[in-house]
């Protein structure tokens, strides 16, 4: 992609959550970049798995000191990001979140060309003057932005319906549909330490997914106990950890277990008869896919993505409103007990999945978005980095 001089990377991805959703995303992302020969860097905090991860991938990995929220730490973190773009000299700057896209976009003022991914926009998660506030930074800040890329058309007509002016790009997730396939059929079922000690004929339940508010695991368990009623010997685990997990833990019967943060997720997808997201807030989560790529039946919350993640007709019986336990738990149910009806979806999803959502299709997309505000930066005669 560079012209010039080799000891310059390509492209420099500027992330804040260095696990999770968006820190997967990115991982995918330099895992084909450095395959296919780009040299990448990535600028986050300490901590997590990401930069590890990324600098095992062969990515020049640099110390962003950044917290979650913006705040009075705001301006240090720009400061501190505009030293390490020094350093790169990057022909691409890609932020990812909301955090990242303020600082990023703050400290380089349009003079590299700027890729912004929102991966769910900050105005739809805060209430009063906190939205009002994103709301007017995105419209402010898409004038240093070359390119928009949303991950469905709900969340780039969230971005529109709010007022920001910009070029977008539409490049809906991926996953690793090698790391993500379904069990061999000639095997049994192969169950998890955790809950080994289900008998055979247990449905299992499994949500993937940050402990919070936002995904929902909240209105999963007030739908469980309704869910129990029709089955009660079903037995739901919670995969993942985070602020919500003391709370959701004083909640949960009996038949909820914890599993806690897992570095390797496949084989919860594997074990299940069925996976749940009940998300209050996405933009395209990355557990449906995940679990359609193993080849497994999924009932999703109607939020931003939730729609475009699944197959043609998969809407009848795999998607519910949000914030509805009633609802939920009726889909959930009504699964549980017809097992051919899950096997063709869960097929189906995973045909779906190889066509549309494999990350290697993702991670082409995205690199056409880098040629492209390239090109035109180059046209233009402005600079493009280095």
């Amino acid at each position: 992609m560079r012209d010039g001089p080799k000891s310059f990377p390509e492209v420099l991805h500027v992330v804040q959550p260095v696990d999770g959703g968006v820190a997967r995303i990115v991982t995918d992302l330099v895992t084909d970049q450095v395959r296919t020969g780009l040299r990448v860097a990535v600028a986050c905090p300490g901590g997590g798995v990401l930069g590890d991860t990324a600098r095992a991938l062969g990515a020049d990995v640099h110390r962003w000191r950044a917290g979650r929220a913006a705040g009075p730490l705001l301006l240090p973190q720009v400061g501190q990001l505009a030293g390490i773009l020094e350093r790169v000299r990057p022909r691409v700057v890609h932020a990812h979140g909301a955090k990242a896209g303020l600082a990023a976009r703050l400290a380089v003022r349009g003079r590299i060309p700027t890729v912004f991914q929102p991966h769910a926009w900050a105005f739809e998660a805060a209430d009063g003057i906190g939205a009002r506030l994103a709301r007017h930074w995105e419209r402010y800040g898409a004038r240093w932005t070359d390119r928009i890329v949303c991950v469905s058309e709900a969340e780039q007509r969230a971005g529109a319906r709010a007022g920001i002016d910009a070029r977008w790009t539409v490049v809906p997730n991926g996953v690793d549909t090698e790391r993500f396939r379904p069990a061999p059929e000639d095997r049994p079922r192969a169950l998890p330490p955790l809950v080994a000690d289900l008998p055979e004929s247990a449905p299992l339940v499994v949500c993937v997914g940050r402990l919070c508010r936002r995904k929902g695991q909240d209105v999963l368990l007030a739908a469980w106990e309704h869910v129990l009623r029709r089955l009660p010997n079903a037995c739901l685990v919670l995969v993942g950890d985070g602020p919500g997990a003391e709370a959701l833990r004083v909640e949960a019967p009996a038949s909820v277990r914890f599993a806690g943060a897992e570095a390797d997720v496949a084989p919860w997808y594997r074990a299940a008869d069925l996976v749940v997201l009940p998300s209050r807030r996405e933009s395209m989560a990355l557990a449906p896919l995940e679990a359609m790529a193993c080849g497994r039946a999924v009932v999703v919350t109607d939020v931003d993505g939730a729609r475009e993640s699944l197959p043609p007709g998969h809407a009848l019986f795999c998607l519910t409103p949000s914030q509805d336990p009633y609802a939920l738990a009726t889909a959930v149910g009504d699964l549980l007990l017809n097992a051919p009806l899950r096997t063709t979806l869960g097929h189906q999803g995973h045909q779906h999945v190889l066509c549309a959502h494999d990350v290697r299709h993702t991670a082409g997309a995205v690199a056409d978005v880098y040629r492209d505000v390239t090109a035109v930066r180059s046209r233009s005669g402005s600079p493009v980095g280095g």
